[in-house]
C-alpha cells in the first residue's frame, strides 16, 4: 500500500502492462472477423476449461507449453497452420491475462501480427458468438 492508500501494481501486473502496450489487441467481434478472414484463433486453455466451458469453433488448441514451437514457422515441430509469419495469430486463454505474455512471446519470436483477444474466452461467449461443445478435449 502506498501512504495514499491505494495499493502497489505486483511484478506480474507490471509485465503484463508493459506486455500490453505492444500488443494492438482485439475485442471478441474484431476476433470473430479476423478469424472470418484468416487470421489463426489458438486456444490455450486447460482442458479442463474447455470441458466446461466449450471452444470457439475452428480455433486450433495449443497448449501453452508448447505454443512457440507449434507456432513458429521455422520449427520441425510446428503446426501446419503455421507456415507464414505475417499470418495474424489471435491467442486466447480464459480471461486474457496469459493470453497476453503469449502473444508478446510470439512476437518476440518473429510473428509480428500476434495480438491476444480481450476478456478471453469468456468474453467471447458473453458477446454471443458461437461456441460449440468440446468433442476432442
Amino acid at each position: 500500500m502506498t501512504a495514499q492508500g491505494e495499493r502497489t501494481a505486483s511484478a506480474v501486473e507490471r509485465l503484463l502492462q508493459r506486455t500490453r502496450t505492444a500488443l494492438h489487441r482485439v475485442g471478441p467481434h474484431e476476433a470473430h472477423e479476423a478469424a472470418a478472414a484468416g487470421a489463426l484463433l489458438v486456444d490455450t486453455r486447460p482442458v479442463h476449461n474447455r470441458r466446461a466451458e466449450g471452444v470457439i469453433p475452428g480455433a486450433l488448441v495449443v497448449d501453452r507449453n508448447v505454443l512457440e514451437w507449434r507456432l513458429d514457422p521455422t520449427s520441425p515441430d510446428r503446426i501446419p497452420e503455421a507456415d507464414d509469419p505475417d499470418r495474424r495469430v489471435i491467442v486466447f486463454c480464459n480471461e486474457g491475462y496469459a493470453s497476453s505474455l503469449a502473444a508478446a512471446a510470439l512476437i518476440d519470436m518473429g510473428l509480428p501480427r500476434a495480438t491476444d483477444l480481450i476478456g478471453g474466452f469468456r468474453a467471447w461467449a458473453a458477446a454471443g458468438l458461437p461456441v460449440t461443445e468440446d468433442t476432442e478435449g
